[in-house]
């Protein structure tokens, strides 16, 4: 009986084995004469405090987590949007050209999104500016600059700075940025798998 057990254990692990065998490529090393088996792992994110955290830093970072959570999809679309435009205006030679696309692209985004980005919280916004440059690349200011020219930038700023915003903020994710960045590694993390 025991020996039945046993074998079947041993078939099974042999059977997973060759199973994973085919289901995946491997790579293997040679290692002072030993064969070593390589394997390509995703990164593990370990999310965690050191130490006893106070009620109020968990509840300050789990509302980041909601916030980023909420405006996280907006710096995405931004960014395919963004890609979106410049393929368009590289293929329309006139500026004036270019700028009546701009002006109708403009109207139907605040068609299709002004609703939802006003209803955003203040500190909502400063996460959605923070991760368009994320996103993006550039800082909001620099693509509105580069869409719609320097007078609009500088008018689009001058009406954040009123409602204390900075369209010229950058993204820091090693800085003052990372538990915004450690959550945006969660969400693609969740996305992907």
């Amino acid at each position: 009986m025991k020996r039945s057990i046993f074998l079947s254990v041993i078939f099974c692990l042999i059977a997973n084995f060759s199973f994973c065998q085919y289901a995946h490529t491997h790579k293997a090393i040679i290692f002072e004469g030993d064969t070593l088996a390589t394997y390509n792992c995703k990164p593990i994110i370990i999310v965690g405090f050191r130490g006893k955290v106070s009620q109020k830093n968990q509840n300050r970072y789990n509302k980041l987590v909601r916030n980023v959570t909420k405006v996280y999809p907006y710096a995405r679309l931004a960014a395919v949007k963004l890609k979106e435009y410049d393929n368009m205006l590289a293929l329309i030679p006139k500026k004036s050209d270019r700028d009546i696309a701009m002006k109708s692209v403009e109207k139907q985004l605040r068609k299709e999104y002004a609703k939802e980005i006003e209803n955003l919280t203040f500190s909502q916004g400063l996460i959605l500016i923070k991760l368009i440059d994320r996103e993006t690349g550039k800082t909001s200011y620099a693509i509105v600059d580069d869409l719609r020219g320097k007078m609009h930038a500088f008018c689009y700023q001058t009406l954040a700075k009123l409602f204390k915003y900075d369209l010229k903020t950058q993204y820091d994710p090693k800085g003052k940025d990372k538990d915004i960045e450690q959550i945006v590694l969660m969400l693609e993390d969740s996305q992907q798998g």
